[in-house]
């Protein structure tokens, strides 16, 4: 048994938190995009479940989860990306996603692909990894989930395929923000707002993805979590010269619609979570 299947990262610019007992109800409203750059998951039998991240034997328990959820036997899964974990991308989500794609091929499992996804986003709120990026992936492209209670819904924002610029500087624990009281009713008050403003938009066609950047950082302001220096300075000197910036949601990393020093180049795509080969 062998197979493959990618997720691609996922950049979240807005969230609101949706508490639910359910795990397969809470999850997260906001706006996002996935990017051409992703997680690829092989998955092989093995005498014992282990898992490797870019070839490294790494304690991954969202993705265990998966496995636990899906495999009636030992599988070796073996996730390699050129993106950084706790960056703010989506890894967990993605790796999630791609594995179950991958041990549904790979077992023969047939299930319908919300039942795929589904698997990959009850893992992630399980473990407290993420929130709305399984949704990104799974679906793909600059996106608004606006429906409480249903974790794959979302509609795609008349957005193009497109370059993004991004620099990641160190990790924000998903774990310690989503999970603390405080941080959450500053959030989704600031969220509100920002989603309104994103709705306006999309209803009336605006197609430029700055015009979405520039709700997206003030979001990251409101909310309380632009905290970085760095991501501060960075988002200044980009609206300086006329783009737009904001942070990634959770990392102490921004992203633009236009180059700046040290950055590094991505694409916005609406390419979505599949199996390979």
């Amino acid at each position: 048994m062998k197979a493959a299947a990618f997720a691609p990262g996922n950049v979240s610019g807005v969230f609101k938190i949706v508490h639910d007992d359910d795990p397969r109800r809470m999850h997260s409203l906001g706006m996002g995009f996935t990017v051409s750059e992703g997680v690829t998951a092989t998955v092989t039998e093995a005498p014992a479940t282990e898992v490797s991240f870019n070839g490294e034997v790494f304690d991954f328990p969202t993705v265990r989860h998966v496995v636990e959820a899906l495999a009636s036997r030992p599988v070796r899964v073996m996730l390699e990306s050129p993106l950084p974990l706790s960056g703010g991308f989506g890894l967990s989500g993605a790796s999630a996603l791609a594995t179950a794609y991958a041990l549904d091929a790979g077992l023969g499992l047939g299930l319908d692909e919300n039942a795929i996804g589904m698997t990959a986003h009850v893992a992630e709120v399980t473990n407290l990894t993420g929130l709305g990026d399984v949704c990104g992936q799974f679906r793909g492209g600059c996106l608004a989930k606006t429906v409480p209670g249903d974790p794959l819904a979302s509609v795609a924002l008349p957005v193009a395929e497109q370059a993004v610029f991004y620099r990641y500087f160190s990790p924000i624990r998903t774990r310690e923000i989503i999970g603390h009281p405080g941080h959450a009713t500053r959030i989704n008050a600031a969220a509100d707002g920002a989603l309104a403003e994103i709705d306006e938009l999309a209803g009336a066609g605006v197609s430029a993805f700055g015009e979405y950047v520039s709700v997206a950082k003030r979001f990251s302001i409101e909310s309380g979590l632009l905290r970085h220096s760095e991501v501060r300075r960075i988002i200044e000197e980009v609206e300086a010269h006329g783009g737009a910036a904001s942070m990634i949601m959770l990392g102490n990393a921004v992203f633009a619609t236009a180059a700046f020093e040290g950055a590094k180049e991505t694409r916005l795509t609406r390419h979505r979570a599949r199996v390979m080969g």
